[in-house]
């Protein structure tokens, strides 16, 4: 698997984005009241406001699945805790997240 995206969940979109523009050094690509994402260097870094509705609880690098349920229920067998199932967020795009022993943020994506 490869790093895919990194999803910070934000309140203020507004504010996130003018944050993230700067660190950044670019203009959004796509900016939208549910969505605003960046890409850098072929990672695309994403502000969600309704990141926290889905379980993320900070920054979570999302790694790119083949195999999304595989991949769930691979990590789920060694430890790992789902905190969000497979679920199609549009665009064939299918994410999950999970948990790892220590609550770190685990995202797979499928796109």
């Amino acid at each position: 698997m490869a790093l895919f995206s990194v999803i910070y969940p934000v309140q203020d979109i507004a504010a996130a984005k003018e944050v993230f523009t700067a660190l950044l050094g670019t203009e959004p690509h796509t900016d939208q009241p549910y969505y605003v994402g960046y890409n850098v260097d072929g990672v695309e870094y994403a502000l969600n406001p309704s990141g926290s509705k889905q379980g993320l609880t900070g920054a979570t690098p999302f790694w790119k699945s083949a195999d999304i349920e595989a991949d769930v229920a691979k990590l789920e067998a060694v430890g790992a805790t789902v905190v969000q199932r497979p679920m199609d967020v549009g665009a064939g795009t299918i994410t999950a997240s999970l948990t790892d022993p220590d609550g770190n943020m685990i995202g797979l994506i499928q796109a």
